[in-house]
């Protein structure tokens, strides 16, 4: 902050931005283009994110603390409540929020309904059109009429990076002042093993068809990292049936071999060294029932 002794200091600013919008419009992947490294399970398939993500973004004169957060699913399970409860809160402490609209799907109620409670509570809201690398994304008529509460509308592309300056900087001019909370080479507060989890579920997304995937979990049981040259990781695949064992494992293994040689590649890259990642799939019937297993695998 100013002081007097040096009136040419610059003003810092801190505060934590909530990335909402519906199911695949882009928040993960616009997380992991702001820190620059991936931290976020990323697939073109509903929930994949599953709770809420934080990643810390820190510049000369602003600690940015962004919140990845799940779509909204219409689903009663004690998952989907935690998934809802995840966004919900995210949107309500928040000092400023950043509402992602796929442009060719178009504003819709729920982004009015965020828009409207957001600029309620004076919380800046930056409307933001995702995508736009895409053809159509880039041809839709942007911003909506109904923007008229948001502080202001850009566009983005989080993979050419069209945009992404732009939005940093919009972000952090509407930022409290205040000290950063956590150190500059610090990109998260989530423990490793929840990250390596999410991988090793991207992989699976990506792997299997139909709806095996919305049904399974990651569970890391055991992450060695006494080698400095090489993580040793054991993680389940958790489902609820044991008929969908044999669809995880894939004929004479080549599923889970292949969500394997997938999650392994990821991890790597995140941990900077080599990686043996040994999977296993396990029953368990009641993992997205039970408020305290959901809690366990970091869902809560």
């Amino acid at each position: 902050m100013e002081t007097a002794g040096d009136p040419q200091a610059a003003i810092h600013r801190s505060g934590v931005v909530a990335l909402l919008g519906r199911p695949n419009a882009g928040k993960s992947t616009l997380l992991n283009r702001l820190l620059g490294e991936k931290i976020a399970a990323v697939t073109h398939k509903p929930q994949t994110t599953r709770s809420r993500l934080l990643g810390v973004l820190t510049r000369p004169h602003a600690q940015l603390l962004l919140v990845d957060t799940p779509g909204l699913p219409d689903g009663t399970r004690p998952l989907d409540v935690a998934m809802r409860e995840a966004a919900e809160a995210a949107a309500r402490d928040c000092d400023v929020a950043v509402l992602l609209v796929d442009p060719t799907r178009g504003f819709d109620g729920l982004h009015a309904r965020w828009l409207a409670e957001l600029a309620s509570r004076r919380i800046p809201v930056l409307l933001v059109a995702t995508q736009i690398d895409r053809a159509d994304a880039a041809a839709a008529p942007w911003p909506p009429s109904e923007a008229g509460a948001a502080s202001a509308a850009l566009r983005v592309s989080a993979r050419s990076g069209e945009g992404i300056a732009a939005l940093v900087d919009a972000i952090e001019a509407r930022l409290p002042e205040g000290p950063a909370h956590f150190p500059a080479d610090q990109l998260t507060d989530r423990p490793m093993r929840f990250l390596v989890a999410e991988l090793v579920r991207e992989a699976a997304f990506l792997e299997l068809e139909q709806e095996l995937p919305y049904r399974l979990a990651v569970e890391v049981v055991e992450y060695d990292e006494s080698d400095a040259a090489l993580a040793r990781i054991r993680a389940n695949l958790l489902v609820e049936r044991a008929s969908q064992t044999p669809i995880a494992i894939g004929r004479g293994g080549e599923k889970v071999r292949a969500i394997g040689i997938r999650a392994r590649r990821e991890i790597e890259q995140l941990v900077g060294h080599q990686v043996h990642l040994e999977l296993r799939v396990k029953v368990d019937p009641t993992w997205a029932k039970r408020p305290n297993r959901l809690k366990s695998l970091g869902y809560r």
